[in-house]
């Protein structure tokens, strides 16, 4: 299996296997794509979670809004399809989402609702070694729906304990490469990340497997430029910040309180109010990205909010929403701020 130091790298090597070597060519359900089987790649630093490439213009702010969408275990469609529009298209009644909802699955699986991150956690305590700490997505009853647009696409993500880290595998029954493959990674590796501070241990390495890795038709071009623009080089995978250590759940509530507000015109912060919440370092962090994302729609320049970010997410923030402000010429080092 390949290894990647992070994201970036591999994202762009699956990109080019697709364009250069699919082993198939399909429509399933209508769409043309092209198709790898049985794909997989492994990141040594799970933290690298970021593609910065400039031309795909990572949306750094819906990346976050999924992952905690995730973590708080809701269903709603109002909170990440207000970061990714395209959403909406998923949900049968307008108002919630299922296969994609993977947050109730995560924390109130099936009839008996069972919270299968604490049964994980116990789990990985009681036996250190064990191979049983896996978290269950995919329901075999989605399929039994006519016509479902919400199938989840992942199996199950494993958590595994090995020599005081923790390594995560995640199995999915197919990844869009060129546009599903940046946030699945992303909030995946969030989801072990969160899961290690929890435990107390060093985070390991992060394994994708995908039973079709396919790419389509509409992405080939736009994934074709991405390969083959040269100045990949320019931007190297960066790393993120590192979350705080321990259960980083009451933290995530406490965002979600505020971006709804920020979402629903209830609340606007400038950089004062943001440091008077007293929240760490990291979460202040993730609001301010999310006032930064009200001021775009609104057209309202970042001003000197955008100070409080890491110059990796100052950079990302100013190329994805240029209504905020001049981008900078180029990408400060940024593993400093871990």
């Amino acid at each position: 299996m390949n290894r990647f130091q992070g994201l970036q790298d591999a994202y762009l090597h699956h990109l080019a296997e697709l364009l250069d070597e699919p082993q198939f060519r399909n429509a399933p359900r209508g769409h043309d794509s092209q198709e790898i089987i049985g794909s997989g790649f492994t990141l040594d630093d799970p933290l690298r979670r970021l593609v910065t490439h400039p031309v795909r213009r990572t949306n750094l702010v819906f990346n976050f809004a999924e992952a905690l969408w995730y973590l708080s275990g809701r269903d709603d469609l109002a909170f990440p399809a207000h970061y990714a529009p395209s959403l909406t298209r998923y949900s049968v009644d307008g108002r919630h989402l299922t296969g994609t909802a993977y947050g109730p699955r995560i924390f109130r699986h099936g009839p008996g609702a069972l919270d299968q991150w604490a049964a994980v956690t116990e789990t990985i305590r009681k036996d250190p070694d064990t191979k049983r700490a896996i978290i269950q997505i995919f329901e075999p009853r989605e399929l039994l729906v006519p016509a479902n647009p919400d199938v989840a696409c992942t199996l199950a993500l494993q958590f595994l304990l090995r020599e005081g880290r923790l390594h995560a595998v995640a199995y999915m029954r197919a990844n869009d490469a060129y546009r599903g493959m940046v946030s699945d990674v992303f909030s995946f590796t969030f989801l072990q990340e969160a899961m290690a501070r929890q435990l107390r241990v060093p985070v390991g390495t992060y394994t994708h497997v995908a039973g079709s890795l396919h790419l389509y038709r509409p992405d080939v071009q736009a994934a074709a430029r991405l390969v083959a623009d040269g100045t990949r080089g320019d931007l190297p995978p960066h790393r993120m910040p590192a979350l705080p250590e321990g259960d980083n759940r009451p933290h995530v509530a406490r965002v979600l309180e505020l971006e709804e507000a920020l979402r629903t015109g209830a609340l606007r912060l400038d950089a004062d109010r943001i440091d008077a919440l007293g929240m760490p370092l990291y979460w202040a962090q993730v609001v301010t990205l999310f006032e930064l994302h009200r001021r775009a729609l609104a057209a309202e320049p970042a001003g000197d909010l955008a100070d409080l970010l890491p110059p990796l997410y100052r950079h990302l923030m100013y190329r994805r929403f240029p209504t905020l402000g001049a981008a900078p010429s180029s990408l400060e080092a940024t593993d400093a701020a871990v």
